[in-house]
């Protein structure tokens, strides 16, 4: 009786690992962030642009049925949302950039299934840590010569210091939402994504403002 539980056992455990499989992925992502108020700058109005980074990971999947499958990863991402605005007085002229960066760790927890073996569509939660964050602020005057502008951008590096710990005070670490995407095999495991992930919590924290983020990312995949 005991063999017969250790192979069934052994049997159990191998029908379950042959169901599981694990890989890695990276890629390219840009993000938004959305504000109920208008972003300024010492009075300047900024137009919200979107971030350029990118992710990398590890992920498992475990394989229900032929079409459905249930996916966990862990992601290392670069993220944020950028602003510009630009102003005009007395002759002279400014164009200013400012840069929020936000470092986290993500975990998303998707469901999958597969219209053909080929083709996954995923959606489902996720949760995300800020791990660091900083603000960047960068000014140019086509009235200034290169070096005069490279001085005024040492200028603002204190003034960057100060909104970075304006940021990090006000800034929620933890924050959720969900994401929706597909994969796509090209070759044997290697494969394809896109996914757009849309920011449900504020960021802010002990403010009436809500900002949130939503981001896209695309990129490639192994699976072994």
């Amino acid at each position: 009786m005991k063999k017969v539980f250790l192979a069934a056992a052994l049997a159990l455990f191998a029908a379950t690992h042959a169901q599981t499989r694990f890989g890695l992925k990276a890629g390219y992502s840009n993000s938004v962030l959305n504000s109920s108020d208008e972003a300024q700058l010492e009075g300047i109005g900024m137009d919200k642009k979107g971030k350029s980074g990118f992710y990398a990971g590890a992920f498992g999947e475990y394989q229900l049925t032929e079409k459905f499958a249930l996916q966990g990863e862990l992601q290392y991402a670069k993220l944020g949302g950028n602003y510009s605005g630009s102003f005009a007085q007395d002759g002279m002229s400014f164009t200013m950039d400012m840069g929020f960066n936000l470092d986290q760790i993500i975990v998303p927890v998707s469901a999958k299934y597969y219209v053909i073996p080929a083709l996954g569509l995923t959606a489902g939660p996720y949760a995300a840590f800020t791990v660091s964050n900083n603000v960047t602020v960068d000014a140019n005057s086509p009235n200034l010569t290169a070096e005069e502008n490279s001085m005024l951008n040492s200028l603002l590096a204190q003034y960057e210091n100060e909104l970075t710990n304006e940021f990090d005070r006000s800034l929620e670490k933890t924050n959720f939402g969900i994401h929706i995407g597909a994969e796509y095999t090209v070759y044997r495991a290697l494969f394809l994504e896109a996914r757009y992930n849309i920011g449900l919590s504020n960021l802010e924290k002990d403010t009436d403002t809500e900002t949130k983020m939503n981001f896209f990312q695309v990129g490639l995949g192994w699976k072994f």
